[in-house]
């Protein structure tokens, strides 16, 4: 067995997700700025994967356009998050409406990319991408409905996710760190075996007398 410290790495991003959520849901602007990253993260590390493996070119220039909208949506987001921060969390009420349907044009737009591939297009899939873009379509619709959506709904999920995994990731570590101390205690026990084992020493320092089986046999 050899140590691993992936634990303690596990309890580091915990901490750090657990401050962020917290702090997103004290701070509802930060929520433009956190939502931004992940558009253009998720934008972004999509492309080359998505231009591999995709083998008819209708179907690249689709999610290529998508990609391209969700990309500016999500720079746009940032943008009002930088904003937001610079002037003390002061913000346009508007720039709330603008986040509600940024978000549900990403979610509305995958949805319509996904289906429109697999059912004109003949892409395969496998039924969890199904049944999760099915989510995110209703998800999208479900924002475009509320009247009184803003990014307050977006912090107390995120608060949600970010309690959930960060308890995941402590006990997940947790089970590492239990590892660890197995092997700790292991090397730690070898060692205290090899301090308790001497060689045989005579009993008294008098010289033994040899006995005959021990003399050389002379013929």
């Amino acid at each position: 067995m050899k140590p691993s410290y992936g634990w303690l790495l596990k309890w580091i991003l915990a901490a750090i997700l657990i401050a962020v959520g917290l702090t997103m849901f004290f701070q509802k602007d930060l929520v433009f700025l956190i939502t931004g990253i992940v558009i253009v993260v998720f934008s972004l590390f999509r492309v080359v994967p998505l231009v591999k493996s995709l083998n008819k070119e209708i179907l690249r220039t689709i999610n290529l356009i998508e990609i391209i909208f969700d990309f500016l949506l999500g720079a746009l987001m940032i943008y009002v998050g930088y904003e937001s921060i610079n002037s003390g969390n002061a913000i346009d009420p508007i720039w709330s409406q603008v986040y509600k349907y940024t978000l549900a044009f990403v979610f509305l737009a995958r949805g319509v990319v996904f289906f429109y591939s697999t059912v004109f297009l003949e892409e395969k899939t496998e039924q969890i991408k199904f049944w999760t873009h099915i989510v995110i379509f209703a998800l999208g619709a479900l924002i475009l409905g509320l009247k009184d959506f803003d990014q307050s709904a977006i912090a107390w999920l995120l608060l949600v996710i970010s309690l959930l995994g960060g308890a995941y990731l402590i006990y997940d570590g947790s089970r590492g760190y239990g590892k660890y101390r197995e092997y700790s205690l292991g090397i730690n026990t070898k060692k205290e075996k090899a301090k308790n084992v001497e060689k045989e020493l005579p009993t008294t320092d008098k010289p033994q007398p040899e006995k005959d089986s021990d003399r050389p046999y002379i013929s």
